[in-house]
């Protein structure tokens, strides 16, 4: 991975904006490092272990491997989707979450494009208030509709619905992404989120009060 200068991923995480920034956010290509080496490793331990994964688990399992890498697989979504850092951050506490309820679980070259796609279609849809239809994400992502809504389904139960992500634990990864060049802390990335919650917080609120007048002025 290129040289991140510390300055610069703090401004991108702190001052991103969907509709004037058209640059990749660095998070992504530090999730895609850590990914890589997670396969890499991954790797070594399958040629020493013959144990095999669970069968509900291998629903994310694909015919070919992809010819495409992590990074650029991810730079793809972004640039289709336009789902800003915080999703990526929820999309990877939703893959290490994901690892723990299935400790078998190995990610690998067969698994991870589909694995990528679906953690963030659900975490765009944990985080923002306008998202694509999943018809769009599974042309993003080189899927079908079917396979894309069997995808999500499937996740969901596995996950057993706990989607659910708070403040505290959002920083811890953030904090853990944010080693990964050297930045400790988490706060530039925990406030986009924060942000993001402000506005959702701000947009129900005009919403109800919209709906009080409109009653009023019937």
């Amino acid at each position: 991975m290129a040289l991140i200068s510390p300055r610069k991923l703090r401004y991108d995480l702190y001052s991103y904006s969907y509709q004037e920034n058209s640059n990749t956010p660095l998070v992504i290509s530090v999730l895609a490092s850590l990914i890589e080496r997670t396969l890499a490793r991954n790797e070594r331990i399958a040629k020493n272990c013959k144990c095999r994964p669970l069968s509900k688990t291998r629903v994310f399992d694909c015919n070919e491997t992809p010819d495409m890498t992590i990074q650029s697989y991810l730079e793809r979504i972004f640039r289709y989707t336009r789902a800003g850092p915080s999703v990526y951050v929820v999309a990877y506490v939703y893959i290490d979450r994901f690892c723990q309820f299935y400790p078998e679980f190995r990610i690998g070259a067969r698994n991870v494009h589909r694995l990528l796609i679906t953690t963030i279609l659900v975490a765009s849809k944990y985080v923002e208030d306008m998202n694509y239809r999943n018809s769009y994400f599974a042309r993003v992502g080189g899927l079908t509709t079917y396979e894309m809504n069997k995808l999500e389904f499937e996740f969901l139960f596995l996950m057993k619905f706990k989607m659910h992500v708070n403040v505290s634990v959002f920083e811890s990864y953030c904090s853990h992404l944010e080693r990964e060049v050297g930045i400790g802390g988490g706060y530039q990335i925990e406030r986009t989120l924060r942000c993001a919650e402000e506005i959702k917080t701000k947009q129900i609120q005009e919403t109800r009060y919209n709906d009080q007048i409109n009653r009023l002025l019937l």
